[in-house]
């Protein structure tokens, strides 16, 4: 384990896991089919016009001469750099002078600079958006909400003459309510930093459905908050809606309108039930949680009741996304992993990631079982997956959970896919052929 970068597995000392390496499980592999799943959903064809669009409803509310702190949180999300750049182009149009604040919490390695290399990792720098970047992990207390946390604010951003948001909506990986993943998200937590993150996860992921939507509306009770723009995106990882949302619909009826929309665009698994559940890749630019536990069907929060599906036994992970920066939370959603996830975890991102969750971090960064190679991780979930007959093992690989439209799936579940109303098989069967090295073969082209 590393303050991030990490190292490769040969040669590397790991301890005491090194005598780990001569436990090396064998189970057959099965042969996979190259699946697609089919979705029917929209699609925003022009986004930075979608969001011009949009943005007239602010026209009214635009000055010359107003600094407006634009947000941008860690989340991938697909157009999150296409549409924070024409915000602040329309902004510029209209005489404002807008600048982007980093909105994410303590990710980054709670520090200004690590949010602003979170961010140029998704493109977006003073360079490619023409306006400046004003990062810092100070923040204005606004004082307390009845019976509840701290409000803390970004001090950039409470020095603004105002506030647009910008977030995707999304169902939320802790938990479900009125507001979960959004505009009132990004207020709270994202604009809150280190410190308002801590404060409002400190009452768990219950109290987040409670007092995240509190804490978003005091910061729009300032009147500092312009209002936001909301990304809604389908299966297909891409943009299907941009939307602008009043002050008064944040964390309110409109953003709620929203997350139902976003509920039904969601990709999921198309099996109920798998055996194990092959994941290339987790990242805080994946989901908060690493994995998005609306697809794996696991919560893991104390106190927080478990998805009623899809039900998957094993879970192995085998790489931690590089926008991550070493961050693996949620790395304890898997079972088994190989030692090169091992090498590339940085534990003080996940620890400070984890202690901001409070109870949302608590189970989720524990260790998986670990083992030499990608084929051994593989092996032990067959093995240890419940299934008497491993040949016959139904298992799904992806690359991550954000796509679940190109699949990997075992031939044992070939009855399934042809009666799937939305699943097509694209190729012929290929074998799960680990290199001589034990790694996963290649992520089809």
């Amino acid at each position: 384990m590393t303050n991030g970068g990490g190292t490769t597995s040969t040669g590397t000392n790991l301890g005491p896991f090194e005598r780990i390496r001569d436990v090396s499980p064998q189970a057959p592999l099965p042969d996979l089919l190259p699946v697609r799943q089919h979705y029917d959903v929209p699609v925003e064809a022009d986004v930075p016009a979608a969001t011009r669009r949009e943005l007239e409803a602010l026209r009214p509310r635009i000055a010359a001469g107003m600094r407006i702190a634009v947000t941008a949180g860690s989340r991938g999300i697909h157009d999150i750099a296409t549409v924070v750049k024409a915000a602040c182009t329309w902004l510029r149009e209209q005489g404002a002078e807008p600048f982007i604040v980093p909105a994410m919490g303590s990710h980054g390695d709670a520090s200004a600079e690590g949010q602003l290399a979170v961010l140029a990792s998704y493109g977006i720098t003073e360079q490619t958006m023409g306006v400046p970047l004003r990062a810092t992990m100070d923040t204005v207390v606004l004082g307390r909400v009845p019976d509840g946390p701290e409000v803390h604010l970004d001090a950039h951003a409470a020095q603004a003459d105002g506030i647009l948001l910008v977030n995707r909506i999304k169902p939320h990986t802790d938990f479900h309510g009125e507001m979960e993943s959004g505009l009132g998200k990004i207020a709270a937590i994202g604009l809150g930093k280190q410190r308002g993150a801590e404060g409002i996860h400190a009452y768990g992921s219950t109290g987040l459905a409670r007092w995240m939507p509190a804490v978003a509306r005091r910061i729009v009770d300032t009147g500092k908050v312009l209002g936001g723009l909301a990304i809604v995106e389908n299966a297909h990882e891409t943009t299907a809606k941009v939307a602008f949302v009043a002050p008064d619909g944040i964390a309110g009826p409109a953003e709620t309108a929203l997350l139902a929309e976003a509920g039904e665009l969601l990709g999921r698994l198309p099996f109920d039930d798998l055996d194990v559940l092959v994941v290339d890749e987790l990242g805080k630019d994946k989901s908060g949680s690493g994995m998005d536990t609306n697809v794996i069907g696991r919560m893991w929060i104390p106190g927080v009741a478990e998805p009623d599906g899809p039900r998957i036994t094993a879970i192995t992970v085998h790489a931690i996304s590089k926008a991550s920066y070493g961050n693996a939370v949620g790395v304890g959603l898997a079972d088994f992993i190989p030692f090169r996830v091992l090498e590339d975890i940085d534990l003080h991102a996940v620890y400070v990631n984890a202690m901001t969750s409070g109870t949302g971090g608590l189970r989720r960064t524990k260790l998986p079982i670990a083992l030499a190679t990608d084929r051994d991780a593989v092996a032990a979930a067959i093995l240890m997956c419940g299934r008497p007959d491993p040949e016959n093992v139904r298992l799904v690989r992806v690359h991550d959970t954000l796509d679940t439209v190109s699949l990997l799936v075992s031939a044992s579940l070939r009855a399934d896919i042809e009666s799937h109303p939305r699943l097509e098989i694209v190729g012929e069967p290929v074998p799960f052929a680990c290199t001589p090295e034990g790694e996963l073969p290649a992520w089809p082209a």
